[in-house]
């Protein structure tokens, strides 16, 4: 995926427009009630997408600048740096996360054009091209707005979105052997996915994209997910 294609940059601010709607759309006592990610709160998941944000501008100013620029200096640091946030009251959450998201909006957008060749590591280590940063945000900002349990689903993420999801998981998935293989086919559009190494105990999974998406990512489904001879759906890997 190119860095800084429209559709890419849209999908951005799409998303990050989709999140922030959902928090704004929260009441105060609301915010700390809890999240559809184990042990965190809404607040917890608003505070990592706040910090989330200006990782990735890590990445751009290492980018721009050439000068490493890890997205945190600690796995520690950055788990207090979301505790901390979470703790906040309402009304400071909400604003860091709105200019959290301007700031990295705007390097987005200012990135001179030769910066996006420029290779950068992960909080994982893993080396990429800035190209990635993007979609790196559109994965937090959609998702992240499911997770917030508030009543948006995959249903309400565009299909684009919904298929590269699906993309991205199967090429993290592609040499894992430690769970059956699964391929995913869109019983709307047609495209199938290879989860894992194909074998003779290779399932396969058939559903909308949406639901197809929302079980990739080991979210809630919002439709059926259908396996031959009725045959249980496999439980996936954590995905991230």
């Amino acid at each position: 995926m190119s860095g800084r294609s429209a559709a890419m940059l849209e999908w951005v601010a799409k998303g990050t427009a989709a999140f922030e709607a959902e928090v704004h759309a929260l009441t105060d006592p609301a915010l700390g009630e809890r999240s559809c990610l184990p042990g965190w709160s809404r607040a917890h998941v608003v505070a990592h997408l706040a910090r989330n944000a200006d990782a990735l501008l890590n990445l751009l100013t290492w980018a721009r600048t050439g000068v490493e620029t890890p997205m945190y200096t600690s796995p520690g640091r950055r788990a207090q740096e979301i505790d901390t946030g979470a703790r906040r009251p309402a009304g400071e959450l909400r604003s860091d996360l709105l200019e959290a998201d301007a700031r990295l909006a705007g390097a987005l957008a200012a990135l001179p054009d030769a910066c996006w060749e420029a290779t950068v590591r992960t909080a994982r280590g893993r080396e990429v091209s800035v190209r990635e940063v993007p979609w790196m945000r559109v994965r937090e900002v959609w998702v992240h707005a499911v997770d917030l349990d508030t009543g948006c689903g995959f249903a309400d993420v565009p299909r684009e979105v919904c298929a590269a999801l699906v993309d991205d998981v199967a090429a993290g998935f592609r040499a894992r052997t430690d769970f059956p293989p699964v391929v995913l086919r869109a019983e709307d559009g047609g495209r199938t996915w290879l989860l894992g190494v194909t074998g003779a105990d290779t399932v396969k999974v058939t559903g909308d994209l949406p639901s197809l998406a929302a079980y990739a990512t080991g979210r809630p489904v919002p439709g059926p997910l259908h396996a031959p001879g009725g045959a249980e759906v496999p439980k996936l890997p954590a995905w991230l």
